[in-house]
C-alpha cells in the first residue's frame, strides 16, 4: 500500500516531463489538481481510461436517478447546471494539462451535452468564486434549472444570490422553486447533506419544515476515482462502483498507516465497521490509500456493497481518549439542527486543552443565522453534546458525571466565515471541504482568526 509521498517521484516524472509508461501505459495527458485544507497540493493522473470510468460511472447515475422516478427525457429538455471548480487549464511544454478535474471533464463536453450544460465554458473557467457565483446567478437566473449538481454548502450560496436577484428586479419569488419550478434532481456529495438539509428546504419551498428538492442522489466522486452511487432512494448507503476497472481495497481504521495491515476486498468485509479505503485505478494508482473512512451498511451476500464515508484518516479527535470521528460529528449538528430549528453553515469540532482553572472540553465553532438567544444556543450545545455521546462511547465515559471533559463549548461565528478562511488559504470553492474534526486547534483557530466570533455559548 501506497500514500501520496511514496507514489510523488514516478507521477512528477509522469507529470512534468511526460515520460510514457512509467504507472500506466503511454502518457498520461490530464491531472487532476487536488488540495486538502492539512495537505499540500497533489497532482492525479487521469487517463483516458479513467475519463471513461468516470463516463460509465455517470451513466450509472443517470439510471439510477431514473429509477428514483426522474424522468430523464423532462429533465434532459431544460438545462443542467454544475457548481464544478474553474476550468482552466494549464498546459506544460509537452503538451501535459493540469486543473481540476471539472475543467478536465469539461474541455470534453461536446453536443448535444453543450446546448443544454450551464453555466457555459466562460463562467466555467472563472477561478474567482465569489466573482464566479456572481456571474453564474445572473447568467442561469431565467433559465429552464432541471438538474443541478454540487456540494450543498455552495448550491445554498448560489440558492440564496438567485433570490437576491429575483428581488432586486421586482419579481414576486417567496423560494428557489418559484424561480425554477422544473428543478428536479440535485446531484451532491463531498460532504454529509444533514446538517444543511433544513437550510434548503427553507430556501428551496420557503420552509426549514417543507419541502426538499424532489430528489436528491448523493455520489461519492473523488478526483483518483467515481467510488459509490446512491441507488436506494432515502438510504445513506452508497453502491460500490465495481464493474469500472478500479479496484478496492479496505483496511482497518485500527490499522491505518500500516504498510503491513490487512487489505480486505469488498467481499470480506464487515458491515459496522471502520475501514481506510485503499484503491488501484486505470491511470496508474496502485494499491494508493485516498486517506478516506467508510462503513459498510450491506455486505454480500446480503447484496451490493454499500458504504457511507464517515470520515478522513487524519480528521478525528482523540486528543482526551474520546474517539470522535467526523460522522459523529456532522449527525450530531443535524440532530441540534432538528431539535432547535437554527440555521448554521459550515462548522469544524476542536479540542480545548486544559489550562489553570480550564477544563478540557471540546469546542464546535458553527456559522449561526439562528435566533440570536442564548438559550437557543445554550440548547443546541446541550443536544449536540448528547448525539456525540449516543454515537461514541468513549466521548460518553469521558463526559461522565463532567470528570473526564467538561461540556461542549459553541462558538457561533457569522455565516461564511469559513469561506473567508478558505479563501485566506487559497483553497475556496470548488470541492474544497471544511474539516469537521481534528486532533489540535489549527483549523478552529484560523478560523476563529479571520472573523470575529458572534458570541459564545
Amino acid at each position: 500500500m501506497q500514500t501520496y509521498p511514496d507514489l510523488k517521484p514516478a507521477l512528477e516524472r509522469m507529470r512534468t516531463g511526460a515520460a510514457p509508461d512509467v504507472l500506466w501505459p503511454g502518457v498520461v495527458r490530464d491531472w487532476a489538481q487536488t488540495s486538502g485544507t492539512t495537505a499540500g497540493d497533489k497532482y492525479v493522473p487521469v487517463s483516458r481510461d479513467l475519463l471513461r470510468h468516470n463516463a460509465r460511472a455517470a451513466l450509472d447515475m443517470y439510471a439510477h436517478a431514473s429509477r428514483f422516478g426522474v424522468s430523464l427525457p423532462g429533465a434532459f429538455a431544460g438545462k443542467m447546471l454544475f457548481l464544478g471548480g474553474s476550468s482552466d487549464l494549464a498546459v506544460n511544454e509537452h503538451g501535459v494539462r493540469t486543473g481540476d478535474l471539472s475543467g478536465i471533464v469539461t474541455r470534453l463536453i461536446r453536443w448535444p451535452m453543450s446546448a443544454v450544460w450551464l453555466p457555459g465554458a466562460e463562467i466555467a473557467l472563472e477561478a474567482d468564486w465569489p466573482r464566479k457565483i456572481e456571474r453564474m446567478a445572473q447568467r442561469c437566473l431565467d433559465e429552464d434549472v432541471r438538474i443541478m449538481s454540487g456540494m450543498p454548502s455552495w448550491a445554498l450560496v448560489l440558492f440564496e444570490r438567485v433570490l437576491e436577484l429575483v428581488r432586486e428586479r421586482g419579481r414576486d419569488a417567496a423560494c428557489v422553486r418559484d424561480v425554477w419550478p422544473n428543478l428536479r434532481l440535485f446531484v451532491h456529495g463531498g460532504v454529509k447533506y444533514d446538517p444543511f438539509e433544513r437550510r434548503v428546504r427553507a430556501v428551496w419551498s420557503g420552509d426549514a419544515d417543507g419541502a426538499d428538492i424532489p430528489t436528491r442522489l448523493e455520489v461519492y466522486a473523488a478526483s483518483e476515482a467515481f467510488i459509490a452511487t446512491q441507488d436506494r432512494r432515502g438510504e445513506p448507503g452508497l453502491r460500490l462502483n465495481l464493474d469500472h476497472r478500479v479496484f478496492y481495497e479496505f483496511v482497518p481504521a485500527d490499522g491505518a498507516g500500516d504498510p503491513a495491515a490487512p487489505a480486505l476486498a469488498c467481499d470480506e468485509v464487515q458491515p459496522g465497521e471502520r475501514y481506510g479505503v485503499v484503491l488501484s485505478t486505470c491511470a496508474g494508482l496502485w494499491r494508493y490509500d485516498i486517506g478516506d473512512v467508510v462503513e459498510f451498511d450491506t455486505v454480500a451476500p446480503a447484496g451490493p456493497p454499500r458504504l457511507r464515508i464517515v470520515g478522513r484518516s487524519k480528521q478525528f479527535m482523540n486528543a482526551f481518549g474520546e474517539n470522535v470521528i467526523a460522522e459523529h460529528v456532522e449527525l450530531a449538528v443535524a440532530d441540534a439542527v432538528d431539535a432547535t430549528g437554527a440555521s448554521v453553515g459550515e462548522f469544524t469540532a476542536a479540542p480545548v486543552f486544559p489550562a489553570d482553572d480550564r477544563p478540557a472540553r471540546v469546542e464546535l465553532v458553527i456559522e449561526w443565522a439562528g435566533p440570536d438567544d442564548g438559550a437557543v444556543r445554550a440548547s443546541f450545545a446541550a443536544v449536540f453534546d448528547r448525539a456525540v455521546q449516543a454515537r461514541s462511547n468513549d466521548y460518553a465515559a469521558k463526559r461522565a458525571g463532567d470528570l473526564g471533559l467538561a461540556p461542549v463549548r459553541l462558538t457561533p461565528v457569522p455565516m461564511g466565515s469559513f469561506h473567508r478562511w478558505l479563501a485566506s488559504e487559497g483553497k475556496l470553492g470548488g470541492q474544497h471541504k471544511c474539516p469537521r474534526c481534528a486532533m489540535d486547534r489549527r483549523v478552529a483557530d484560523a478560523v476563529l482568526a479571520v472573523v470575529e466570533p458572534a458570541g459564545a455559548g
